[in-house]
């Protein structure tokens, strides 16, 4: 009796070696956080917005029918109908064309910010919290000098001073956005370099940069990756704000923020509702799908939220 138990134990022991053998105990691991993530209704209605809104802007060329571009002085200001879903602007362009190409160029700010701002302070900020010294003290300070300014008030002046472009804002926003990602994933290696598996390593003799990147990195990339999806948010309004007061990305192309600006005069605000509401109602919805996302995957990397 005693040896048939004996003998369903080891082949149940010798299943779990096989599994880990194979990867399967990370499959799982991987799958019941994405069963947790799709299970949060919010999350999901948050990924929906955010992928039918980022695919319509993509495929805005195959979805338009007009051009955002063209000017029709004879359609000026005409309120929404079967040939202009959205209506006209007062130049009389397509409002619908214009949400749409405009998601492009709000989309690729606001991601490639976050991504940027990512990519270099989780680079910095993680080897800096492994080593310490004098390179964690330096960026430290630098970070804390970022910090203590207002972030639209340093944007402001840096516009100011390199002038109005595309690649310009984007350069401005990771460069004000850095320090934030910088001091997280600092943070984070602090509490890590103490972990046993990592004294292990420095005993038998792995490199720094190895045990950084390779071994501590991974396990910090979970709060990384919320604070993309709520950074890109960040980066998306601000480049609506600075659209709309004149100073964000050149009046000649269509974002979100730059169809705004005609918001600015207060007849058609009152009285041509559908020239701001459209781009309004976009940049909330795709702020408000990103915060959805962010709060879904919190719950599902986070250690503390796991059920």
């Amino acid at each position: 009796m005693n040896n048939s138990k004996i003998s369903k134990l080891d082949k149940k022991m010798d299943k779990i070696k096989e599994k880990e053998e194979k990867g399967l105990l990370k499959e799982k691991k991987v799958n019941r956080t994405l069963r947790k993530f799709f299970n949060n209704k919010l999350a999901v209605i948050g990924l929906f917005i955010l992928l039918t809104i980022t695919f319509a802007s993509i495929f805005a060329p195959i979805i338009c029918r007009y051009s955002p571009g063209k000017i029709n002085l004879t359609e000026a200001l005409e309120p929404p109908s079967r040939d202009h879903i959205f209506g006209t602007d007062k130049l009389g362009r397509d409002v619908f064309s214009r949400v749409l190409y405009g998601g492009r160029i709000s989309i690729l700010v606001g991601f490639g910010s976050g991504i940027g701002s990512a990519l270099i302070g989780v680079s910095i900020g993680s080897y800096a919290g492994y080593k310490g010294g004098l390179l964690d003290k330096i960026f430290l300070r630098i970070s804390e000098v970022l910090i203590a300014f207002p972030q639209i008030v340093l944007v402001l002046l840096l516009v100011t001073i390199l002038g109005q472009s595309l690649w310009n804002l984007l350069f401005i926003f990771i460069l004000t956005g850095w320090a934030s990602m910088y001091r997280m994933a600092r943070a984070r290696m602090l509490s890590l370099r103490e972990e046993e598996y990592i004294q292990a390593l420095k005993a038998f003799g792995v490199s720094d940069f190895v045990i950084c990147y390779k071994h501590m990195l991974p396990n910090a990339i979970g709060p990384v990756v919320i604070n993309i999806t709520l950074s890109t948010a960040m980066f998306i309004l601000e480049e609506t704000s600075l659209s709309f007061l004149g100073l964000g990305v050149p009046l000649n192309l269509p974002t979100w923020g730059n169809i705004l600006y005609a918001a600015q005069n207060l007849s058609i605000l009152r009285n041509n509702w559908w020239i701001w509401l459209p781009p309004g109602i976009m940049i909330s919805l795709f702020v408000l799908g990103l915060n959805f996302v962010g709060d879904g995957l919190r719950d599902s990397f986070d250690p503390s939220y796991q059920g």
